[in-house]
């Protein structure tokens, strides 16, 4: 009997030991393939059964988390959803994140192991902590001034402060409610084919990831590489520039828009934006120089991220003389983001020191302590010193007397350049309307904000779109805004 007994015993330690094998084959060495396995909603589960953290401007959340009662809890949230889109993004249960909801999506969701003080613990309990809040550098004023003045046209805005690189403002228009997405519901499924299928394309964010032939907004750019080469060196004296201008080694000639450009000054050339001073200029500063000079801008940076992806900019380097002259007024190959040109126009306004845009101020616990912040930014010199202060000259005179006088804000000093961008076969395509601006109020030490704004408007009458006819008063709005911000 005993003999059995044991039998039995050393049968059942077979059975146990067969039983821990298995158990540690699953969970340890196929434990990746049962956790990528869409039918595990384990994840998921965990996943949404805690409220999401929140992205804050101004201190006040602008997301939410809403108790659904089902298996996937908690769903996202948004207010003032289309005024935000641009810097949120969405969260959904379906289609994932995107923006600010995506790159801080392992602090919103109390996944960052920085937010446990006893992360071990969390991996043997397989806890998570509450989720953290993401503490953007917006301005509300300042974003809700750009979206109202937008006044639902399709365009876009971005604001930055010269000194520090923060984004003040970032919208595009048309938007959209993220919150329409943050469920796995039928609406969720509908409202994503509607707005992908909607020509307007209002989930593109246009101020970061859509690129736009700049037009005469370059022209600051081709200004500061002329200065800095010494081509130019009085903003006073004739430059030698004809009207109108023939494209080297071509029939084809470049005109003004108005009279008075033939061997302009810099001065009256930038304030009236003479298209065939800036041709000849950047063909006179050659190709080495101007690529140069809008590189160290920021063209052609695939890297910038702030955090999110920003789309590169682009300066041709491999041009004939034609081309760049062309280019040199912000067409043929010149593409740019309006956050580049607000970039262009902060350098402007901080002694020629173009700063790197950060969005995020620091990332917090539940409970406001500090995460991480943004830290030091990088930082490159665009231009001479020497070139920002006589640019800052040129871009005032813009605002007081040329092109950009809708820019023009009582008791404040204004600085700005206009921009009427052709596009499409043969610039058959609608104009775009451009102006980029800093502005220094009257107690400032500095200039406080630099704006860029770009506007198609396909309803338009073609001869009435212009930068400082449409895009002008939208900037005015933004830097009023930071301007009256305590």
């Amino acid at each position: 009997m005993t003999r059995h007994i044991r039998r039995a015993a050393v049968f059942c330690a077979l059975l146990l030991a067969a039983l821990l094998v298995n158990a540690a084959r699953v969970q340890v060495v196929r434990s990746d393939v049962y956790d990528g396995n869409p039918a595990n909603r384990r994840a998921s589960i965990a996943r949404y059964a805690q409220p999401r953290g929140d992205i804050l401007v101004g201190g006040t959340p602008v997301t939410g988390s809403r108790d659904t009662g089902e298996q996937l809890r908690y769903e996202r949230t948004y207010r003032d959803g289309p005024l935000y889109a641009p810097v949120t993004g969405f969260a959904s249960q379906v289609y994932g994140t995107t923006l600010l909801e995506h790159t801080g999506d392992g602090v919103l969701s109390g996944a960052d192991p920085l937010l446990s003080p006893f992360p071990l613990w969390n991996d043997v309990t397989h806890g998570r902590p509450a989720g953290g809040d993401v503490v953007t550098t917006l301005n509300r004023r300042a974003q809700w001034a750009a979206y109202a003045a937008l006044d639902g046209r399709k365009g876009a805005v971005a604001a930055v402060e010269p000194a520090t690189g923060r984004v003040l403002a970032l919208v595009s228009s048309p938007s959209y409610d993220p919150a329409v997405l943050s469920g796995n519901d039928a609406g969720a499924k509908r409202a994503w084919a509607r707005l992908n299928g909607d020509p307007d394309r209002p989930m593109l964010n246009r101020a970061v990831r859509q690129t736009y032939p700049p037009g005469s907004t370059f022209k600051v750019v081709t200004a500061a590489a002329a200065l800095d080469a010494g081509v130019v060196d009085d903003l006073d004296a004739a430059t030698y520039s004809p009207d109108p201008y023939r494209l080297p080694g071509t029939t084809t000639a470049l005109t003004n828009e108005g009279d008075g450009c033939a061997d302009a000054p810099l001065r009256d050339a930038f304030e009236w934006s003479c298209n065939t001073v800036f041709a000849k200029l950047g063909v006179d500063t050659g190709l080495a120089r101007m690529a140069r000079t809008a590189q160290a801008f920021g063209f052609n940076d695939a890297a910038v991220r702030i955090p999110f992806a920003v789309a590169p900019s682009t300066f041709d380097t491999s041009l004939d003389k034609a081309q760049l002259a062309l280019s040199s007024i912000g067409q043929y190959n010149t593409r740019a983001t309006p956050l580049q040109m607000a970039m262009v126009a902060a350098a402007v306004a901080d002694g020629g020191r173009v700063r790197t845009p950060y969005l995020v101020e620091r990332t917090t616990r539940e409970g406001g302590a500090t995460v991480a912040t943004a830290g030091s930014r990088p930082t490159r010199q665009a231009m001479l010193p020497s070139t920002a202060r006589r640019l800052r000259e040129l871009m005032e005179g813009v605002v007081r007397e040329g092109t950009g006088t809708n820019a023009a804000i009582p008791g404040a000093v204004v600085g700005g350049k206009t921009g009427t961008a052709q596009h499409g076969v043969g610039n058959a395509g609608i104009p775009y309307a451009w102006f980029v601006s800093w502005a220094q109020g009257a107690r400032d030490m500095e200039p406080r904000v630099a704006v860029a704004v770009v506007v198609e408007d396909g309803s338009a009458h073609r001869g009435e779109i212009t930068g400082g006819g449409m895009a002008a008063p939208i900037a005015r709005a933004v830097m009023e805004a930071v301007l009256t911000t305590g």
